[in-house]
């Protein structure tokens, strides 16, 4: 189960939780950071580290927000 970024994120692009992730899977799109789920251990390192708690377990991912799921794997083509 990988972790996603959510709305609360657009045009945040606070890089802290790039910084804390021990496998390199957070990257930068236009408008946020994506978590590449085939790439994610689910360590949960970059929730806590998200200014505006944006980062969630894909099954905790807040409704209103799951749009996000799809949104992120679109991004690496899944």
């Amino acid at each position: 189960m990988a972790y996603v970024i959510t709305e609360p994120f657009i045009g945040t692009k606070d890089a802290a939780c790039v910084a804390v992730c021990p496998v390199d899977c957070i990257y930068e799109g236009d408008d946020q950071y994506y978590i590449n789920p085939d790439e994610c251990i689910d360590c949960g390192a970059c929730e806590p580290e998200c200014p505006v708690s944006a980062i969630f377990a894909e099954d905790s991912v807040p409704e209103g927000q799951t749009s996000f799921i799809a949104k992120n794997r679109a991004f690496f083509g899944l």
